[in-house]
């Protein structure tokens, strides 16, 4: 009787312990999955989206311009003691014709620098709409190929001749030749390229090639106000400016400040001249 008793113990116990065993494992996974998630959709949410416009209109985030620095700094560099361009202007013009890479031509061409085929162009081409609808654009099979040719194109075209006798550190002067010596017909190109070159430090990159101390753009002072001849007040974007702050700042409507200065969309450039009067 007393060994019966003791087997049917045994039992009883050994079937209790495999049924609290098992919903143990599906509670820890499903934990685990979750906090995975959370992690990484709070880090995504740091990211902040910028407008590009060129040949095609582009929505990127800061950390797709940051990478597109990244992986084209060396041949900017390499490109600047072979062809002397600074490389601060060429990973400028690089970003914004290209929209960091994600641009209609950067995907299915190649071509970050929106150079047309032009007469003397005898490689692949491809259509795309511009200043005039189908133009033809140069085609590479690699990147690295459309970046050599911009070197190219303004090293080889007298009309860019003048720019070479700027100093290299000098990306300011640059971007204004640039606009002069007609590569674009977009009055506000030079700005465009100074904003991308100060937001992104991209100076640091001539000051490497030319073996000369970098200083930060945020250690630099920036005038924030300016007046014409005509008594018209003007407020300069400075780094992490939105129409939102300079609207409060000068008591008035987000609305009311894009309309004085003809604003279709929020999108702001270190160095932009603002109407606030």
């Amino acid at each position: 009787m007393f060994k019966k008793s003791l087997l049917l113990f045994i039992i009883i116990t050994l079937v209790s312990c495999h049924a609290t065993k098992s919903p143990i494992v599906t509670t820890k996974k499903a934990v685990s999955k979750n906090n995975t998630y959370s992690s990484r959709t709070k880090k995504n949410s740091k990211s902040r989206n910028e407008v590009i416009e060129s040949t095609s209109r582009t929505v990127v985030t800061n950390d797709i311009v940051s990478n597109y620095v990244l992986e084209y700094k060396d041949i900017a560099m390499s490109n600047m003691k072979t062809y002397g361009i600074p490389a601060s202007i060429i990973l400028a013009q690089g970003i914004l014709e290209s929209g960091a890479g994600r641009g209609d031509l950067a995907v299915s061409a190649n071509n970050h620098f929106g150079i047309k085929c032009h007469s003397d162009w005898t490689g692949d081409s491809v259509r795309h709409d511009d200043d005039a609808s189908q133009e033809c654009f140069r085609k590479y099979d690699k990147v690295a190929e459309s970046y050599r040719d911009h070197a190219l194109f303004l090293t080889g075209k007298g009309r860019y001749s003048s720019l070479f006798e700027l100093d290299k550190d000098d990306y300011q002067a640059w971007a204004k030749g640039l606009r002069k010596a007609g590569y674009a017909t977009d009055p506000r190109y030079p700005e465009k390229l100074i904003s991308y070159i100060e937001r992104y430090n991209l100076a640091q990159y001539d000051a490497q090639v030319l073996g000369i101390k970098y200083r930060p753009i945020e250690n630099q002072n920036i005038r924030s106000i300016a007046v014409s001849s005509r008594n018209e007040s003007y407020y300069e974007v400075q780094k992490g400016d939105t129409l939102y702050s300079i609207s409060k700042k000068y008591n008035m409507m987000v609305d009311d400040l894009k309309r004085k200065n003809k604003l279709t969309d929020n999108t702001l450039y270190i160095g932009q001249k603002l109407k606030v009067n």
